[in-house]
């Protein structure tokens, strides 16, 4: 029983802090300037004068933060029962484990373990180091902001999906299109319908950087036609994500008005007895 109300202490202290508890307060303050830190140390150990001069310390800290990084991940799976608790603790841990979240904590911490467990090329290695960016993304738990992007983007996924569904199938046409019309007047240009989706993709959001351009006369309509449909196409996911801010915004007015607390992550509300049993 002791550990079973230890369980649910460390759960509700590693979760995002309530209003009146002030050690799960400190432990996410800690977690986000430790989040910032990383940032700060991957943006200056890109200097190659920093990366030389302070290569030990810039160590220690990656070494220090993987190993906190790790055991808070170690205790949400040690917790997360807690947060699916309609399921068995099992498959609650395995769920936990496929969701977003826990896969930007994996990606924070696996790069730094991998060249241990697997024989690396130090070429591949560097690219790793790269995802330690990656880490920024663990602040979204604990900022009301990114988590409402995330709803907003999941209440406004099969209206996105579409969109780029659409999108996509305009890109394939317009490189097909362009590359029997340019292929013969510039081949370097447009040797396939694969290297002409950098034109496609240039024109159809309007960028239009120059680097490739039709010369042929078909060739110079078709890239108008795709310029003009690309105002009103590109303007579409941002319609279909401002109505969802909107709906959101509502959302959190009629809460408020309310008085019920949801859950931060699925916007469900939250029964006061949920944790209880």
């Amino acid at each position: 029983m002791q550990i079973q109300q230890l369980r649910l202490r460390l759960f509700q202290i590693i979760e995002k802090a309530g209003t009146n508890d002030q050690p799960s307060q400190i432990f996410d303050s800690f977690i986000v300037t430790l989040i910032l830190l990383n940032v700060i140390a991957v943006v200056a150990s890109s200097y190659q004068s920093v990366a030389a001069s302070y290569a030990g310390l810039l160590n220690v800290f990656e070494t220090v933060s993987v190993i906190i990084f790790t055991v808070e991940y170690g205790l949400r799976l040690w917790t997360a029962h807690f947060k699916y608790p309609q399921l068995h603790p099992f498959y609650a841990v395995l769920r936990f484990t496929v969701s977003f979240m826990a896969l930007v904590d994996l990606a924070a911490i696996l790069p730094f373990y991998l060249p241990m467990l697997l024989p690396i090329d130090l070429r591949f290695l560097r690219i790793l180091r790269v995802t330690r960016i990656l880490r920024v993304l663990k602040i979204q738990r604990y900022t009301e902001s990114l988590q409402m992007i995330g709803r907003v983007l999941k209440s406004r996924a099969r209206e996105l999906i579409v969109t780029v569904f659409i999108t996509s199938l305009l890109l394939l046409l317009a490189s097909s299109v362009m590359y029997y019309l340019e292929n013969v007047a510039q081949p370097s240009q447009f040797p396939n319908i694969v290297a002409s989706f950098w034109w496609a993709i240039a024109t159809l959001t309007t960028v239009g950087y120059g680097d490739v351009y039709p010369i042929t006369v078909g060739g110079k309509i078709v890239s108008g036609l795709i310029a003009m449909l690309g105002i009103g196409l590109v303007a579409l996911p941002t319609g279909i994500i401002s109505s969802g801010f909107l709906d959101e915004l509502q959302r959190k007015r009629a809460k408020k008005h309310t008085n019920i607390e949801t859950c931060p992550h699925c916007g469900k509300p939250i029964h006061s007895d949920e944790y209880d049993t």
